[in-house]
């Protein structure tokens, strides 16, 4: 049987199969399907590097409305300009890496897997998930040192990538729960059982995004839309609204087609796109504290979710080149490991909002529900 001597691959050869693993990790990414290189994107993709003192960072600018009134009629405009207010928003980069390691030649030979080929698949399908995972995190303010589920990582060191420190919990004005009694409130009080998510809860936060002028993304009748994040037990337990249910089932397509019916784990309703994801963040009742989020606060006895309601950059992403696909041999040549590594930044931008007079998230909404 004739071994594939991969250290005698030319370097385009090299590059080919580096950008082939991305583009795995990039298909089965979830959050990279609403990446953008424009303003008028969930995530913004942020693709170049800008140099600052600390070296080569990514750098984003938030621009405030204009405030004044101007002036009227022939009353002296020059010396009243109103001054651009805007916020730099730098994002850090670093490197996530991992490998796989075969057995050795004999091992090989006595199966039918392709080592190669399908260690290029699972570490796609592996930096995929990650990234997902740590977008959903930052999104949702919960720190590295957690799982999607609310439990602690072991034997991670995701907390010591370089843009960890930059998580953060959700804003003041920015992080709410669901109280199926009064709406929308604050966060900070717990739970109850019956605070599962709703159509009223959907209806509440909209108004909610645009008086606090959290900006929609542009479709392309020129509509804003907004995209909802739920958990599959989250958007079962909305599935079982039954205003939810009338208003898919009438204000969708007709016939087998309709997402009522159709199984979709995306829903279109009222310019809301509600999704169904894995690693929208949960938190189970046995979950202990999580520094900072207030999800345990919030959630008490209660296992919840947290909802992500999220207009335009709602994240940036820094994505620097391609992943990396580098191949070592072992003992005398007779075993193969392969590693990938890429690096990116992620960050949840915050902002001067001039509604709330204060810094808080710019295109993002937390809704801590029960379900």
């Amino acid at each position: 049987m004739a071994l594939t001597n991969f250290a005698g691959l030319s370097d385009a050869q090299k590059k080919v199969w580096s950008r082939d693993l991305w583009k795995v990790a990039r298909n089965n990414s979830f959050i990279n399907k609403f990446a953008g290189s424009g303003s008028n994107a969930l995530v913004q993709n942020i693709k170049e590097l800008t140099k600052t003192e600390k070296g080569d960072k990514a750098v984003i600018q938030l621009l405030n409305d204009l405030t004044n009134d101007g002036v009227v009629g022939d009353n002296t405009l020059e010396g009243n300009e109103e001054a651009l207010q805007n916020r730099a928003q730098t994002i850090t980069i670093d490197q996530l890496r991992h490998a796989v390691r075969n057995h050795g030649r004999m091992s090989d030979q006595k199966t039918v897997v392709k080592f190669r080929e399908n260690g290029r698949d699972q570490l796609g399908y592996w930096m995929s998930e990650r990234l997902d995972q740590l977008a959903f995190l930052t999104m949702a303010g919960i720190p590295y040192g957690y799982t999607n589920r609310g439990v602690a990582r072991t034997g991670s060191n995701l907390n010591q990538l370089e843009f960890a420190s930059d998580v953060v919990a959700p804003s003041t004005n920015r992080g709410m729960r669901w109280d199926a009694t009064n709406g929308l409130v604050a966060t900070g009080t717990a739970l109850a059982a019956a605070d599962t998510p709703s159509y009223k809860m959907l209806v509440e936060a909209k108004a909610f995004a645009k008086d606090k002028y959290v900006r929609g993304i542009k479709s392309g009748g020129g509509e804003e839309v907004y995209h909802v994040f739920m958990s599959p037990q989250g958007m079962a337990a909305l599935k079982m609204d039954s205003d939810y249910i009338s208003n898919v089932r009438n204000a969708g397509v007709r016939g087998s087609k309709n997402e009522l019916f159709a199984g979709t784990s995306s829903v279109l309703v009222d310019g809301l796109w509600i999704h169904e994801y894995r690693h929208v963040p949960q938190l189970a009742t046995t979950v202990g504290d999580l520094d900072g989020t207030g999800m345990d606060t919030t959630f008490g006895t209660v296992a919840g979710q947290r909802v992500l309601f999220c207009g335009a950059q709602a994240l940036a992403m820094a994505d620097i080149n391609d992943a990396t696909w580098d191949e070592e041999k072992y003992d005398y040549e007779n075993q193969t490991g392969i590693s990938t590594s890429k690096i990116f930044g992620l960050l949840k931008p915050q902002f001067h909002s001039n509604i709330d007079n204060g810094v808080e998230d710019h295109g993002i909404i937390t809704l801590d529900t029960a379900i």
